[in-house]
C-alpha cells in the first residue's frame, strides 16, 4: 500500500460516517416533525351544502410533542376542524402513560367535539374501563359498538365507533359474515344519512365496504414503519410485508376508506421516510 492512500481511504471513511450521522440527525428529527395531509373527498350520498373537516388522529402511543403535545394542539386548531376522530392506541400498553392521554384528549376537546374509538393497545390494558371512564369526563364521546348523531340544518350524518376486535376473542377475522360485520350491522341507521365509521384496523377495509359505510377511518399500519420510495410502507401488523393499506384514501365502490399513519411508535422505536401524520379531510357533496 502507497502512503498516499491512507489518507484518501481515511477521507473517504470521514465521509461515509458523516453521511450517516446527517441521516440518523434527519431520522431523529423527522420522528418528531408532525407532517400535516389534506385529503378532500367527494360523495353524492354526503348531505351538508357547507364543507366539514374532520381531524384524524391515530397511534398516539403516548407520544409527545412538545409539552402536553402543544405542538399537535397547535396543528390541530390551526386547521379549525369541524370535529376530531381519534382512532384507537392513543396510548402504548408496554408504556402507559395514562396522564399524556387524558390531558391530550381534554384540550382536544376545547378545539372541536372529539369521537374516539378504541385500539388494540388498549384493549391489552387491565385498566381500560378506567381509561374510557377519564376520556368520557375530559369531554370525549367514547364510541364503543356505539353510534352519535351530527345535525346541521336538518340534515344528518352518523359516526359509527366499534371496539378493536382484541376486545372480545382472538378469532375474530371471520369474513362478512361474522363479528365485525355484525357489529357494524347493528349500528346502522334505518333512516338515510351519511355514515362515518371508526375502526382502528385497515385491513378490514373489504367488509367495511361491504357493510355500507360511506366512509372509514382507520389506523394501526403505522404507514408500514418503513416507507419505500416509489413502493410504500414494508410491513403492517396484521397485513405483513408491503401492506395493501398503509396511507391515505382508499376507494371501493360507494366506500371510502382514510389509513392514517399515525403519530408514535410503538415496537420499533423509529420511524424512516414516515413522518408522523395528522389528516385533515373535507367532507364535500359531489
Amino acid at each position: 500500500m502507497r502512503k498516499t492512500d491512507l489518507p484518501m481511504k481515511r477521507k473517504r471513511a470521514f465521509m461515509l460516517l458523516s453521511i450517516i450521522a446527517l441521516y440518523l440527525l434527519w431520522c431523529l428529527w423527522a420522528n418528531k416533525s408532525i407532517e400535516s395531509t389534506h385529503i378532500t373527498y367527494y360523495s353524492e350520498n354526503f348531505p351538508f351544502s357547507e364543507n366539514f373537516r374532520i381531524a384524524h388522529i391515530s397511534d398516539l402511543h403516548n407520544e409527545y410533542f412538545g409539552e402536553d403535545n402543544r405542538k399537535l394542539l397547535d396543528i390541530i386548531e390551526r386547521n379549525e376542524p369541524d370535529i376530531i376522530a381519534v382512532t384507537g392506541d392513543i396510548v402504548d400498553s408496554s408504556r402507559t402513560d395514562f396522564d399524556c392521554a387524558v390531558k391530550f384528549i381534554e384540550k382536544a376537546c376545547r378545539i372541536a367535539p372529539v369521537y374516539y374509538v378504541t385500539g388494540n393497545h388498549e384493549a391489552r390494558l387491565s385498566d381500560s374501563e378506567d381509561l374510557m371512564r377519564a376520556f368520557s369526563e375530559a369531554g370525549a364521546v367514547v364510541l364503543r359498538n356505539d353510534k352519535a348523531e351530527i345535525t346541521i340544518n336538518g340534515e344528518k350524518i352518523y359516526i359509527l365507533g366499534i371496539d378493536d376486535p382484541n376486545f372480545f376473542r382472538y378469532d375474530w377475522l371471520d369474513g362478512p359474515d361474522g363479528l365485525i360485520a355484525s357489529q357494524i350491522d347493528s349500528l346502522k341507521t334505518e333512516s338515510e344519512g351519511f355514515e362515518i365509521l371508526l375502526s382502528h384496523r385497515p385491513e378490514l377495509f373489504e367488509i367495511y365496504s361491504q357493510c355500507g359505510m360511506d366512509l372509514t377511518l382507520s389506523g394501526h399500519a403505522h404507514g408500514g414503519q418503513i416507507r419505500l420510495p416509489f413502493i410504500g410502507g414494508l410491513y403492517a401488523p396484521n397485513q405483513g410485508f408491503f401492506p395493501q393499506y398503509d396511507s391515505g384514501l382508499y376507494e371501493k365502490g360507494d366506500s371510502a376508506m382514510v389509513v392514517s399513519r399515525g403519530l408514535g411508535n410503538s415496537v420499533l422505536p423509529l420511524r424512516i421516510n414516515n413522518r408522523p401524520q395528522v389528516i385533515f379531510i373535507d367532507l364535500e357533496s359531489k
